[in-house]
């Protein structure tokens, strides 16, 4: 089997082709929303390398998946091609249950965690927040394209996720949580 190109110089004047072949600029909208949730799925590698518990780890993985998938949809050029699979209704429904099977390990809330604590927990605070900018140029895109709402409401639950994952990577470590001190001085 021959090694592909890995550089095709195609780019080199700040175009790119969609799923489908449309030339866009780079830093079209679009490419704004899949590209975040490219640096998503990268963190969310980060992330994986600090998780102890199988069960966390398995999860994760299998969301990285999902995270290509959307990906892969959100680069599809819909006017003239059919897109890939995006997320499925069983995808956020796994993703519902994960974050309430969490939730009834770590203790309720008392006030604002702020993000840190273990490696990890720290971790998944970024995906959390690269995953809101995600969402955010998702909206961006679904002002001139149809987004699927399943789409949306997966990435919007997924910010979810890394809050009670952060929680609960502290809780398994025996770590107190960093509560924001609202005190004005």
């Amino acid at each position: 089997m021959k090694k592909s190109m890995i550089y095709t110089r195609t780019g080199d004047r700040g175009k790119t082709s969609l799923v489908g072949g449309t030339r866009v600029a780079k830093n079209e909208v679009r490419l704004e929303a899949y590209g975040t949730i490219d640096e998503l799925n990268a963190h969310v590698g980060v992330l994986s390398s600090y998780l102890t518990k199988e069960e966390d780890i398995t999860f994760v993985q299998a969301m990285q998946h999902v995270l290509f998938n959307l990906g892969g949809y959100l680069a599809t050029d819909v006017s003239t091609t059919t897109p890939p699979c995006g997320v499925t209704e069983a995808d956020l429904q796994a993703l519902e249950h994960e974050i309430d099977r969490m939730d009834e390990i770590v203790p309720p809330l008392k006030a604002f965690v702020l993000p840190g604590g273990e490696r990890g927990a720290a971790v998944a605070h970024v995906c959390r927040t690269v995953c809101r900018r995600a969402e955010r140029r998702i909206l961006s895109l679904g002002e001139i394209a149809p987004i699927d709402e399943l789409l949306l409401a997966y990435v919007n639950r997924l910010s979810d996720y890394f809050f009670v994952l952060s929680r609960k990577i502290n809780f398994d470590a025996g770590k107190e949580e960093f509560f924001w001190n609202t005190v004005c001085k």
